[in-house]
């Protein structure tokens, strides 16, 4: 809540839990909409109102939280960057650890935290093999172990040599806590227009699926326990892979005529 508080707060900082109701919360969707938000924005800091009231329960601090209504959320229209526009944005990049980040996110399919948080001593150059897993088990989001392809392994043997942390993105010695400024940065230099650091993930999954990977090892790379998660996500960039199903319903072919008389 550190920073929807700054939106939240001030129309619900006054009420106690007991007090808020449908309501309050639609008084708020009108409020967040009139200054320009998206559905989207307020689905999520009512999102996050009620993740803080939920906590606030299991730490005792108030007996019961209430319901806390959100707009339906809306479906996400991500952008998917070609392989030439990747490219782009890659070499857009004038500072080593973004660009190595930038190579990480593409071609792992990773989190931005789980780049940023990925140590030397989780990458196994032996086996190929970058385990974004941390062992305390405080991450919520799921994490992969996943194999370098040729360009990872390429990046990260010279980020090696040139290693001053434990970090494997590191600047100036020390861990990087954002590269959000670095990345806007070679967003702009490579001219391909808007577009967010998560949209590289979803990127990296559509590319996967359009190569015929089967969606179940797409959702291992991509860290999701349940593959329910992946085929809502990705499903609809698979109708290819759905024409032999349609094909049946073609009852006015003269094949499947045929096959019924």
């Amino acid at each position: 809540m550190g920073y929807t508080g700054k939106a939240i707060l001030p129309h619900f900082g006054a009420y106690r839990p007991e007090d808020i109701d449908k309501a309050l919360c639609l008084s708020y969707e009108k409020k967040r909409l009139d200054e320009g938000k998206s559905v989207g924005t307020v689905w999520t800091e009512l999102g996050h109102l009620k993740a803080a009231l939920n906590n606030a329960v299991k730490c005792r601090q108030i007996g019961k939280a209430p319901h806390i209504w959100r707009p339906v959320k809306p479906e996400t229209d991500m952008r998917i960057l070609n392989a030439g526009e990747i490219r782009a944005l890659i070499e857009g990049a004038d500072a080593p650890h973004i660009r190595l980040a930038l190579i990480l996110l593409t071609s792992t399919a990773a989190r931005v935290g789980a780049v940023l948080d990925l140590k030397w001593d989780r990458i196994d150059f032996e086996r190929g093999i970058i385990n974004l897993r941390r062992q305390d088990g405080i991450t919520r989001k799921g994490r992969a172990i996943v194999p370098m392809n040729g360009s990872v392994r390429a990046a990260l043997n010279s980020a090696y040599e040139a290693a001053l942390s434990d970090f494997v993105i590191e600047y100036a010695g020390g861990q990087v806590a954002n590269i959000r400024k670095g990345v806007t940065a070679a967003i702009r230099r490579s001219g391909i227009g808007h577009v967010t650091i998560h949209e590289l993930r979803h990127s990296a999954a559509v590319h996967m699926l359009g190569a015929g990977i089967p969606i179940e090892k797409v959702g291992q790379v991509l860290g999701h326990s349940n593959l329910a998660v992946t085929y809502k996500t990705y499903g609809r960039f698979l109708p290819e892979q759905m024409s032999d199903a349609v094909e049946v319903l073609d009852f006015m072919s003269l094949k499947n005529r045929r096959e019924v008389q």
